[in-house]
């Protein structure tokens, strides 16, 4: 019996090999839309895309990052000024984008831009502390996908969104994880709105990757900024050394856990965007795989002893 469930296992595997191997074609016909393009995933993404003969509209939130794509890449790739938490700065890329696809419609987008601080213990933060990750994680990919839905539909394409494994799970305080959620909500929805109209939605759930997202020195100064902002009932009820030894168990851990194979997640993206059968989730990342998305199945106790067991307790802990 055994034995006939593995061969099953087996045969499946291989049959959606197989299956998944398959690509649209007439790359150089399709548009593809990338956010977040200044560095790390989108960057890498608009690079790979441009030399398989798609034609990349790369937005950067940054001149700098702009120019630096140009230099990297084909005269198909162009690129734009975006900042996806701006209404006005969206609808203008939007303009844009129609009157260069034409009445081709826009093959893909990808909602790759979104920041990670702040990120502090809950108790820690405001609503604005909220808002403003809010604004680019999660409203900023609706507000993006909205703007050139049309366009999609009239290619039959397909929208990629980068949720996390956070969209899972959180282990962590702040606006990040709930951002994250969001996402995966707002894919879900959209993936069953959109399946009468023949476009794909897809979502990519990326375990720790070595970016900005997870740069240690980028998490460490937000959280001491937020640290110094706190009234002193607060430091008092965590101990003023507890900013201390966080930073030194953020270095003993996640300074460790990311994965520098960034292509991992890029391939991902781009299998989403040019296979015929694209899957609905990606989770790139053997922590992803192994750890975040098996964990986020688990009863919730064990999640919570799994996460809380070797966190840096408050001074005066009431547990």
């Amino acid at each position: 019996m055994f034995l006939y469930l593995l061969g099953l296992v087996a045969f499946l595997f291989l049959y959606r090999w197989y299956r998944e191997r398959k690509r649209v074609g007439n790359e150089s016909d399709k548009y593809v839309y990338i956010t977040g393009c200044d560095s790390g995933f989108g960057n890498l993404l608009a690079r790979h895309l441009d030399k398989l003969g798609y034609r990349v509209i790369a937005s950067c939130f940054t001149e700098k990052g702009e120019d630096e794509l140009k230099k990297a890449a084909s005269e198909r790739l162009t690129t734009l000024h975006l900042d996806v938490a701006n209404t006005d700065s969206v609808n203008k890329a939007a303009t844009i984008i129609k009157t260069q696809v034409g009445e081709k419609g826009l093959w893909a987008v990808v909602n790759n831009a979104g920041v990670s601080v702040p990120s502090a213990n809950c108790d820690w933060l405001t609503i604005e502390d909220y808002k403003s990750m809010l604004d680019v994680n999660l409203n900023g990919v609706i507000a993006v996908t909205l703007s050139v839905l049309q366009l999609i539909k009239k290619a039959r394409g397909r929208v990629v969104n980068v949720a996390s494994v956070f969209g899972r799970i959180s282990p962590i305080g702040g606006p990040y994880a709930v951002s994250k959620y969001g996402v995966e909500a707002f894919n879900d929805s959209l993936r069953r709105n959109m399946k009468y109209f023949g476009v794909k939605v897809l979502c990519i759930e990326p375990g720790f990757f070595k970016t900005s997202v997870t740069d240690t020195e980028i998490v460490r100064k937000s959280l001491e900024k937020v640290w110094d902002k706190l009234p002193e009932e607060i430091k008092e009820e965590y101990g003023h050394d507890y900013l201390d030894k966080v930073n030194e168990l953020m270095l003993k851990t996640l300074a460790k856990m990311p994965d520098t194979d960034l292509m991992k997640v890029v391939g991902c993206m781009e299998h989403a965007i040019s296979a015929v059968h694209p899957r609905t989730r990606y989770s790139p990342g053997w922590d992803a795989k192994f750890f975040w998305l098996p964990l986020s199945y688990m009863p919730t106790f064990i999640a919570d002893h799994l996460l809380l067991k070797d966190t840096v307790m408050p001074q005066k802990c009431t547990m």
